[in-house]
């Protein structure tokens, strides 16, 4: 592997050869105003005590409500809401339209998605051009249905192996 001359188109390419799940991380950006970003960058980290985390970029509009209000959700996409992906990463009233309710901590939860995990901020870590936030998670609810899924830059739908 080439090391010395690192591109930042070539690691990106990489990175998409790992197929991910995509979700939208939701907050109040008050008591009356919900806000949200898609995310591709969530996963679990602990089981004991149930901690999960996503990635933000420093630059979001949408990252200071996630650091001030401490408290967050993460709502796992099925295939039927890609819209709402694409939505989540253009509009600016992105939750105009939508069918959402509040969840049982006071975050957003948007309907029917595949599952839900409402969090407690734990930590924020700064590195490189992201904030890595980290939650414990304090609610969940889960359905089933097929995954919204990216690879390789492109919505995919999964098949099962044989």
């Amino acid at each position: 592997m080439e090391t010395a001359c690192f591109e930042q188109e070539r690691f990106r390419l990489a990175c998409s050869r790992f197929a991910t799940g995509v979700a939208i991380a939701t907050v109040m950006r008050d008591q009356e105003t919900p806000a949200g970003i898609t995310i591709s960058s969530f996963t679990s980290v602990s089981l004991e005590p149930p901690l999960v985390l996503f990635c933000i970029h420093s630059g979001s509009r949408v990252l200071p409500h996630f650091r001030a209000r401490g408290r967050f959700g993460i709502n796992v996409l099925s295939a039927d809401q890609l819209h709402l992906s694409s939505h989540f990463t253009r509009s600016d009233a992105r939750f105009d339209l939508l069918e959402w309710e509040m969840g049982t901590t006071g975050v957003p939860v948007i309907a029917g998605a595949l599952a839900v995990l409402e969090c407690e901020l734990r930590e924020g870590i700064s590195r490189g051009d992201h904030e890595i936030l980290m939650g414990e998670v304090v609610s969940t609810a889960a359905a089933d249905g097929p995954p919204l899924v990216r690879y390789g830059r492109a919505y995919r739908t999964l098949a099962a192996v044989p």
